[in-house]
């Protein structure tokens, strides 16, 4: 093992110090009809050209020129070395037109978490728009419950995720949270009507437990006086509807995925707001499509919302 790194260290050692800026003069000397006109090309005086390839030469350690008086020509023999430059000049080339489009958001990964309800039902087109306008940039789209994303936006698993606020947003210090509408949440019932007293209502199926919308629902039930009797559970906002449907309880749902259930009563409301990670490095990706979704904020439908003293039938 010492024998090869031995080796190794030579290998390294014997390798000549040569910098991109002098293979790029060197590339320039070779197309251009002229050392001045070359010089230009790559923004420099015709002195400092010179003492750039002269350097070229000393830690190459082989003449890459032929001298006839003042002017100099490139030796047939110098084909590798140019052969050489122009890969490097041109891989370069490539890499640092790779950082501009990774700097400016135009190429790279974006990984978005959003719940179904963002992905689905409020920022469709902007999801499509934004993938069609960059299409260099591969976008992973994550759809899961709000807890779920914050917690892979915590790891570093998500890059940004669109999600109901968290009413315990304090025992997250790791998250920050920026607002992007607000939108009602409405009680839904089989025969499309509600009773005037709010202790009448139910039973319930519900968004399942740990659910930070269920939370804001159970709060708003509790506050209106409405018992909990939950007889079925599902964060599938198709499989309540089609529990209303067919009778089995009451729900409670954000209006723009009630479907075709008959329009509710507004009991409350949540924020839905876009996580990121508290100290994350600039990403372009994250702030252009941050920018996209708040210009295309998509506020519920307004409905009357009852007061605490009951509910119209």
């Amino acid at each position: 093992m010492k024998e090869i790194y031995t080796i190794v260290q030579r290998v390294n050692q014997a390798l000549p110090d040569l910098s991109i800026r002098q293979l790029e003069y060197l590339v320039a000397v070779s197309t251009a009809p002229s050392w001045s006109i070359a010089a230009d090309s790559v923004g420099v005086s015709a002195s400092a050209l010179s003492q750039g390839l002269a350097e070229l030469e000393r830690r190459v350690g082989v003449s890459l020129f032929d001298r006839n008086g003042r002017r100099r020509t490139l030796r047939h023999s110098a084909e590798p070395v140019l052969a050489h430059a122009r890969q490097v000049v041109a891989l370069t080339g490539d890499l640092a037109n790779w950082a501009e489009r990774v700097r400016s958001g135009r190429s790279g990964r974006l990984r978005v978490g959003m719940i179904d309800a963002a992905a689905v039902g409020h920022y469709p087109n902007t999801l499509r728009q934004f993938r069609d306008d960059h299409d260099d940039l591969n976008i992973m789209l994550r759809v899961a419950p709000s807890g779920a994303l914050l917690d892979l936006v915590e790891t570093g698993d998500l890059d940004m995720a669109v999600c109901v606020a968290p009413t315990d947003a304090g025992k997250r210090p790791g998250i920050e949270l920026e607002e992007l509408f607000v939108e009602p949440l409405a009680v839904f019932t089989p025969t499309g009507r509600l009773n005037r007293d709010p202790a009448r209502w139910g039973p319930w199926v519900l968004f399942a437990t740990g659910s930070h919308t269920r939370a804001v629902i159970e709060a708003a039930l509790v506050e209106l006086g409405v018992p909990l009797d939950i007889v079925a559970e599902s964060n599938q906002p198709e499989v309540l509807r089609t529990m209303v449907s067919l009778g089995v309880g009451a729900t409670a749902l954000p209006v723009v995925q009630a479907g075709d259930l008959a329009p509710g009563k507004v009991i409350s409301e949540r924020r839905l707001v876009i996580a990121t990670r508290r100290g994350a490095a600039s990403d372009p990706a994250v702030e252009m499509l941050t920018a996209a979704l708040r210009a295309e904020t998509s506020p519920s439908p307004s409905l009357s919302r009852p007061s605490t003293g009951g509910v119209p039938t």
